[in-house]
């Protein structure tokens, strides 16, 4: 009886811990939602994206590429020292943002296949380093658009 006892014991502590382990790994997955996102209307063949993912979970991730239908060469780029030079990824840390405007860090589409208009909404994809592919349609807004001036 005292053996049977051990090992129900057992078996359910191992289930508790089992269970537990898969509540606190949900948790821990990034949590990522997008804002703010605009598209000044572009004036030439190429054109900028602005926006900001926010994470509200317990794991950092990254934004490791955009995609979209208006440009089969889309990339993102950092300006440091009012310089712009390509990356590879954004970090998106856990319980923070990544932000994306004007002046700063930023999307960039080459050779537009189209000019969308102020009031026009381009759809996008976003890709990250853990999380699924988030799709958005981002508003194309008048070309010296700028909601981050304070």
């Amino acid at each position: 009886m005292n053996r049977r006892t051990t090992a129900l014991s057992a078996a359910v502590a191992l289930a508790a811990a089992l269970a537990l382990t898969g509540c606190s790994s949900e948790s821990d997955k990034p949590k990522l939602e997008v804002s703010g996102a605009f598209m000044p209307q572009p004036v030439m063949d190429m054109a900028g994206g602005f926006l900001t993912i926010k994470n509200d979970g317990g794991t950092a991730d990254k934004l490791t590429s955009v995609t979209s239908p208006l440009s089969d060469d889309v990339t993102i780029h950092e300006t440091k020292d009012q310089k712009m030079r390509e990356v590879t990824s954004f970090d998106i840390p856990a319980n923070g943002e990544l932000k994306l405007e004007r002046g700063g860090n930023h999307i960039m589409f080459m050779e537009l296949k189209s000019k969308p208009k102020q009031g026009e909404k381009v759809s996008i994809e976003l890709h990250f380093e853990k999380s699924d592919p988030i799709k958005i349609d981002v508003p194309v807004e008048a070309p010296n658009h700028n909601p981050q001036q304070h």
